[in-house]
């Protein structure tokens, strides 16, 4: 008789004591499974001299709670140093791999480097995310900012403004590029970063080219003349007159993006703006501009 059958017959008669042992048994059989999984994975038994320089090795364990019918069990899911294990004995659950991505990209769109946040994704949740697994699933949001690229423009915006910013990216060497950012005020006085792009240095020809783009996307009237607000109504040119609308968004591209040092690929630093002009958008999607709503019906029939 071993010590579990043992054990199992002393508690035959107590549903509390057998749970407790059946959660224990359990608890250590996950914990030797997962272990036996990082071993056929690595192809070497721990302290085995045949993993030595293999190029991978075991990177020590994060602690996960898991609900059982006899009770919550702590396994310790066991990590590899280059972050390529996947472990298949627990269920995956999406929900919370949903919850844990979301909060990865909104940290990511904040300036939050990607260390920084695989070290605090394992602190919060117990779930281990390396630095390329965070960039990784902030890549998630590329198909988005390459639709946000090539959707519809409103034919008609009041008023457009047009300013470049410079951030750090890495091509062959470090270099700052400009960031060439269109923002516009529709008729009924909604703003919208109509759309960015990236380039080595600003010139007329990148300008010329993007307001190209942006004409064949939809938008066709813009009044042209920069002194042509002192026709409009007097309730809205202090508020159009001035540029720090688009300046005030150019700080908070430059405040997130201070913490990253720089971007490793134009894709990284592409996929970081859209996050911010697409949060912008959504923020201000049904605010009005101050002194717009006063004279929209003035304003929409200055196209007409």
């Amino acid at each position: 008789m071993n010590d579990f059958t043992k054990d199992f017959a002393q508690a035959l008669f107590n549903p509390d004591k057998i749970n407790d042992l059946l959660r224990k048994e359990l608890q250590q059989a996950v914990n030797n499974l997962l272990e036996a999984e990082l071993t056929a994975f690595l192809g070497y038994d721990p302290y085995a001299r045949n993993g030595w320089n293999t190029g991978n090795s075991r990177n020590g364990a994060y602690f996960r709670k898991v609900d059982t019918q006899f009770g919550p069990i702590e396994v310790q899911v066991p990590r590899d140093r280059n972050g390529q294990f996947h472990q298949h004995t627990l269920p995956d659950y999406k929900q919370h791999s949903d919850i844990l991505e979301s909060m990865i990209i909104k940290l990511y769109s904040k300036g939050v480097t990607t260390r920084e946040i695989a070290d605090l994704s394992e602190k919060m949740y117990g779930s281990h995310y390396s630095p390329a697994q965070v960039s990784n699933i902030s890549k998630q949001m590329i198909p988005k900012v390459e639709a946000y690229h090539k959707r519809k423009l409103s034919d008609k915006f009041f008023c457009v403004y047009l300013d470049a910013t410079y951030l750090p990216l890495r091509r062959e060497t470090f270099e700052r590029e400009a960031v060439y950012i269109a923002i516009g005020i529709k008729p009924n006085g909604h703003k919208e970063v109509i759309d960015y792009c990236i380039a080595p240095s600003e010139n007329i020809e990148v300008w010329t080219e993007m307001l190209q783009n942006m004409r064949f996307r939809g938008l066709m009237e813009i009044e042209s003349d920069l002194l042509v607000f002192y026709n409009y109504p007097k309730q809205i040119r202090a508020s159009i007159y001035s540029t720090s609308m688009i300046k005030s968004f150019n700080n908070v591209i430059k405040r997130k993006a201070k913490p990253k040092a720089e971007f490793p690929t134009e894709q990284s630093l592409d996929a970081f703006i859209g996050i911010q002009a697409m949060s912008y958008n959504d923020r201000y999607f049904n605010r009005i501009h101050k002194g717009f709503g006063q004279v929209q019906d003035t304003l929409e029939s200055y196209f007409d």
